[in-house]
């Protein structure tokens, strides 16, 4: 039996430059695995707990040597001799040994970076990619007939950045593209690199900030309004040759609950101003939008516990725009069940360190999938060079990434890793594509 040998954790630096933790774990054949984990800036209130050193003056609080600390003695001392091909064992044992709701005391990103690293770790002992041996963990709990083929996503891709990703220039946290027209995935790439770039060109012609970037790698532009942001891209688009809504579509990332008011009840947009609107207000507002502009996705159009708006919009908008829930579901079954019930979104973001290890991500997956839920596997604003959630996506058929800009390296890092897992497969390789809501 393969086992779990050593576990090594230190501290590195995200895209951000603040600490995040890197597990390196090494099975009994001495193959080892590598993972780090991501950070975030939007960050949900229902998201499991990274924790940090704010104690410390050492990177201004922001450092993470307690949660390493954790996997180098308590998690390594309980998981060192374990079946390693048991991520599923593995996995319930440290969150049995966190203990607590939120993975808390540990640390989600301590638990995260291990849960990975073994994934990894196998795949290495395999000698096969990572995708291969996750689709193989994805196809045990799937029942006969439940996509189970490995799928090339589509990309949904920022183009201008908003909200805490670009300093609050914008009240919106993302403008994005979705290639709707592409047939494959590398040439959803190249249209997604040729709009980036008009893009910015757009916004140089027009004496605004056609260079700076945000978080994610998104142009940061001061302007005027939210909805000139969808302007812009759209006459990008058209430089391109393309055509909006039968080539490449919008997607938002609204991300209200940072502005939302929860004891008044109130979302305040202040980029043009200071609107107050209601729940009714937002759902009018962003319903007008959808008709005005080829909208496709709306992510996070409503705060993370207003879940009578949420039921609202899905109301108004489900049957034909794709309605994601990020903070909402924060990927967590349980909030995702609720969502179930009310009937609230139609889509889930994936994102590993919001629940904090491989086997809770499945299971946010299946659930949604098998409830008719569109699944979205997504990186943080605060990255690096791992390219995980790259193979992630493929290997359980997710049908969408969303990563980032098509710029900074640690964005790149995972397009690219997608390149070369479709020239792997070859002509076998199948492309998502992407298929109205309602379609």
């Amino acid at each position: 039996m393969l086992t779990v040998m050593k576990l090594k954790g230190r501290e590195v630096l995200d895209s951000r430059g603040r600490p995040t933790v890197e597990v390196e774990v090494a099975g009994s054949n001495g193959e080892v695995g590598r993972a780090i984990v991501p950070s975030g800036a939007s960050t949900g209130r229902h998201e499991a707990i990274e924790l940090r050193d704010p104690e410390d003056r050492r990177h201004g609080g922001m450092g993470v040597l307690r949660a390493v600390a954790h996997v180098n003695g308590e998690i390594a001392s309980a998981i060192q001799g374990m079946d390693l091909e048991d991520q599923a064992g593995i996995d319930a044992a440290l969150v049995a040994l966190d203990g607590t709701p939120n993975k808390g005391r540990l640390g989600a990103n301590a638990i995260l970076g291990v849960s990975l690293a073994v994934a990894h770790a196998v795949a290495a002992a395999r000698g096969e990619p990572l995708y291969v041996h996750l689709n193989r963990l994805w196809r045990s709990r799937l029942e006969p007939g439940e996509f189970a083929e490995p799928v090339l996503p589509m990309p949904m891709v920022n183009m201008i950045s908003g909200g805490l990703h670009a300093g609050v220039n914008l009240d919106f946290q993302d403008f994005l593209t979705i290639p709707v027209g592409a047939s494959s995935y590398s040439e959803a790439l190249e249209m997604t690199t040729a709009i980036y770039r008009a893009v910015g060109a757009v916004l140089r012609e027009k004496d605004m900030e056609g260079t700076l970037v945000g978080d994610e790698g998104g142009y940061g532009p001061k302007l005027s309004t939210n909805a000139q942001a969808i302007d812009l891209i759209l006459e990008a688009v058209l430089g391109c040759g393309m055509e909006p809504g039968r080539d490449v579509a919008i997607a938002l990332d609204v991300a209200a609950s940072h502005f939302y008011d929860p004891k008044t009840a109130t979302y305040h947009l202040t980029a043009a101003g200071d609107d107050a609107l209601d729940s009714a207000g937002m759902v009018a507002m962003l319903a007008h939008w959808a008709k005005l502009y080829p909208i496709v996705s709306i992510e996070d159009g409503l705060a993370e516990d207003d879940w009578n708006g949420w039921s609202s919009l899905t109301g108004m908008l489900g049957n034909s725009v794709q309605l994601i829930g990020d903070d909402l579901f924060a990927t967590q079954t349980a909030r995702l069940r609720q969502g179930v019930e009310r009937h609230a979104g139609n889509a889930i973001l994936i994102k590993v360190n919001q629940v904090g290890t491989l086997s809770e991500t499945f299971d946010a997956l299946l659930l949604a999938r098998r409830h008719g839920y569109r699944t979205i596997v997504s990186a943080r604003s605060g990255e690096t060079e791992d390219t995980t959630i790259a193979d992630l996506a493929v290997a359980t058929a997710a049908g969408q990434i969303k990563i980032g800009s098509v710029a900074r390296s640690e964005r790149l890092a995972k397009y690219n890793r997608l390149l070369r897992i479709e020239d792997e497969l070859g002509p076998s390789a199948r492309f998502a594509g992407f298929k109205p809501t309602g379609g």
